[in-house]
């Protein structure tokens, strides 16, 4: 969605600050499903104003984030470092000192700019600054609330955890103690799960239906490989993998979805591929992933948040192929923990173990029931609720004042 102009004709909506950084797509995902559910709940009412705040108001180096995270995240050791490094108390201290020095005014600019009534933030690195900003233009009292809604599901960076916000949206249990270490009340923590797109609120269509639409067959079983936005990691490994083991051990029943994303050179060399007894359809970037989920009877992706949420929802056994480590380590015992998955990093490995479950449908069966226990179908419109609630809270102080 476009971002509103700041302070544009829109007095008579509250002002909704939501701060992010596009390193992943989730963050921005989450923030924009937010602001669906609020048109939805209150429609007209709010304006929200979603800001990669490090990209389009900081300095050098600190508006190469994106870039940043792209580097590390194609290099494992270099991300376990930098994540592990980063949550050692000193060096987060110290990190926050370097950036509130460098980025102090850029936040303030954005603040001021935007004049919310709300600030939410969707990123473990937008707490720090934009609060002492706050309770600065306060003159040492903030006066605006501040809403965290942590967007990473087994476990968390210590840095999305600061005790001064008014609530802190947390997805789960081991998430919730990350929390309570770094000493947020239990009014502070508020757990409902993770905001998910719109088209995982509605039920899902009939099968007839989405099979004409998608180009499917019915009568096969599907499994559904994604590789996240870029289409990164071994998909096309596990994409070949899949479909030769398939073709023999289920020639003629089964088919493979394979989602490349925007990794248009993958994309290519796939659907030049002849992969035997087995149904093989190749996508780029897609919008109907809801759909796919739904017709899906196997889902292989890495451990990112969103995914396993929405695959939660859908009911949909997990096989894990890759993860971020310490960011998405936890997302690993998540999904096995909860029984509706499990995690290998062997293409080899992954076809055999996928085309063991296709050929079980009481197992499947099994998993799939595990995984919708797991699911929070109703987390964004509770968190939105809450959001909401915030704000006509906050519009009651100032009358009363």
């Amino acid at each position: 969605m476009e971002e509103t102009a700041p302070n544009v004709g829109t007095k008579d909506k509250k002002r909704v600050l939501m701060l992010i950084s596009d390193t992943g797509g989730g963050h921005r995902a989450s923030a924009q499903a937010l602001e669906s559910m609020f048109e939805q709940l209150a429609p007209g009412q709010t304006d929200v104003r979603i800001v990669d705040i490090w990209t389009d108001y900081c300095p050098f180096p600190f508006s190469h984030f994106v870039q940043g995270y792209q580097a590390m995240a194609k290099n494992p050791w270099i991300w376990r470092y930098t994540w592990y490094s980063s949550a050692w108390a000193p060096n987060e201290n110290f990190l926050n000192f370097c950036s509130r020095v460098r980025c102090g005014k850029a936040f303030r600019r954005c603040i001021d700019e935007h004049d919310p009534d709300l600030v939410v933030s969707v990123h473990p690195l937008t707490q720090h600054i934009p609060l002492r900003v706050l309770t600065q233009k306060g003159g040492g009292m903030r006066k605006v609330p501040f809403a965290t809604v942590v967007t990473d599901l087994g476990s968390a960076h210590p840095s999305w955890m600061n005790d001064q916000v008014d609530a802190c949206f947390v997805p789960s249990d081991a998430v919730r103690k990350v929390a309570e270490k770094r000493g947020l009340s239990g009014s502070q923590i508020r757990q409902y799960g993770l905001p998910v797109r719109p088209s995982f609120w509605r039920s899902t269509r009939d099968k007839e239906t989405l099979t004409k639409e998608l180009g499917l067959e019915r009568e096969r079983k599907t499994v559904l490989v994604v590789g996240g936005g870029d289409g990164v990691g071994s998909l096309g490994a596990i994409v070949e993998s899949v479909a030769r083991e398939l073709s023999v051990t289920c020639p003629d029943s089964a088919q493979v979805v394979a989602v490349c994303g925007k990794n248009k050179e993958l994309r290519e060399r796939l659907q030049s591929k002849v992969f035997g007894d087995v149904h093989v359809q190749v996508c780029g970037f897609v919008k109907q992933m809801s759909d796919y989920m739904a017709m899906a009877d196997v889902l292989i992706t890495k451990a990112g948040p969103g995914t396993i949420a929405e695959a939660t929802i859908r009911g949909l056994p997990t096989m894990l192929s890759s993860f971020l480590p310490g960011q998405e380590a936890g997302n690993v015992n998540f999904v096995v923990d909860q029984g509706f998955g499990e995690y290998n990093s062997d293409p080899k490995q992954i076809s055999r173990t996928v085309a063991s479950w296709v050929q079980d449908p009481k197992k499947l069966a099994q998993m799939a029931d595990c995984a919708r226990a797991a699911a929070a179908p109703t987390a964004t419109q509770s968190i939105a609720e809450d959001l909401l609630a915030m704000l006509d809270s906050d519009e009651d102080e100032k009358d009363d004042s």
